[in-house]
């Protein structure tokens, strides 16, 4: 654990990067959606739905990055972009295995690992002495 909070600065930009290529979706929303799921959707509705649903994602990715620098909003970014994944998992695999075998299984996958790395960091960190830090104060890490 305490390997995962040492290095946690450079986890956060690694899954950040990595979960900002679903920017894609924004760009090629039924290409998307083919690759990731094997299905697609169309319309003009599926069409705004899936840029919007890709820019969210990439969003919580540049969150991740944001706070991967900035120490304070580290456990507001990993228990948002691990709700997320976590939500994510469980409406794929809602399904059973349909979308496994597409780029869905592995996110579903890489998503558990980062969920229980984000938690692993969060609880060493919960536990780890504050010393005389009060409410708004930074520390000097």
């Amino acid at each position: 654990m305490s390997w995962i909070v040492v290095n946690i600065h450079w986890i956060m930009i690694l899954s950040g990067v990595l979960t900002m290529t679903m920017v894609y979706a924004s760009l090629a929303p039924e290409a998307a959606l083919r690759s990731t799921f094997g299905e697609s959707v169309s319309g003009p509705v599926a069409d705004i739905v899936v840029r919007n649903w890709g820019a969210l994602i990439a969003l919580v990715g540049a969150m991740l990055i944001y706070g991967a620098r900035k120490p304070p909003v580290r456990p507001m970014a990993l228990t948002v972009a691990g709700a997320s994944k976590a939500i994510f998992v469980a409406l794929v695999l809602s399904h059973g295995g349909r979308f496994l075998g597409y780029q869905a299984g592995i996110a579903v996958l890489s998503d558990v690992l980062w969920i229980m790395v984000f938690a692993a960091y969060l609880l060493s960190v919960r536990r780890t002495p504050t010393g005389d830090l009060k409410v708004g104060s930074v520390g000097t890490a």
